[in-house]
């Protein structure tokens, strides 16, 4: 007997419910036609880097948890006396999700992570790059219940970049929508 594949509940969400939906009010002719998710990436600065190593390995540390798959390090591509920064210093994380961790990345995002951020009145509907791609910032990396509390050495921002197959914002803010991210009004 063949196990019965596992598809994460967002993925189920998008087929079952999202595209019918996309394709009556987009009247797309054919379901291919509809936007589709194509990978989320995390960014996570960590400007303290320049002074203690340190700070890069929590900070890959805790992306990792939260992510589920290992952060590259991002490096710095030109120096800056200003920042204290040299040529090829680490000063950064980073991570793209595609397939099912993203769609587990985005069920926790929307449904534990962003209610637990404090005076959380929806995110902001008009970071759109005009392509149907969609920026958000999270100012504590804390909200995400992989992470202890305890254990966290500094509360670190991060920015998630949803990419979509989406041609327009209007389409690209419809599919999000529908995926139940909380947009303000």
């Amino acid at each position: 007997m063949a196990q019965a594949e596992y598809k994460p509940r967002y993925q189920e969400l998008y087929e079952k419910e999202i595209v019918p939906a996309m394709q009556e009010k987009f009247k797309y002719k054919n379901k291919h036609e509809v936007p589709k998710l194509v990978k989320v990436v995390m960014n996570m600065g960590v400007g303290e880097a320049t002074q203690d190593r340190k700070h890069i390995e929590n900070a890959t540390n805790d992306m990792g948890l939260i992510a589920g798959q290992k952060p590259v390090v991002t490096k710095a591509r030109q120096s800056n006396a200003s920042f204290k920064i040299r040529d090829g210093q680490a000063i950064g994380c980073k991570v793209t999700l595609r397939r099912e961790k993203m769609f587990e990345f985005l069920d926790r995002f929307v449904t534990i992570a962003l209610p637990r951020v404090r005076d959380f009145r929806g995110i902001n509907g008009k970071s759109f790059d005009g392509r149907g791609n969609y920026a958000c910032g999270v100012k504590e990396h804390i909200i995400f219940p992989e992470i202890d509390y305890d254990k966290v050495d500094q509360i670190r921002g991060m920015d998630i970049v949803i990419c979509t197959t989406a041609k327009t914002n209007e389409e690209a803010k419809e599919l999000l929508r529908l995926f139940k991210l909380p947009f303000k009004n």
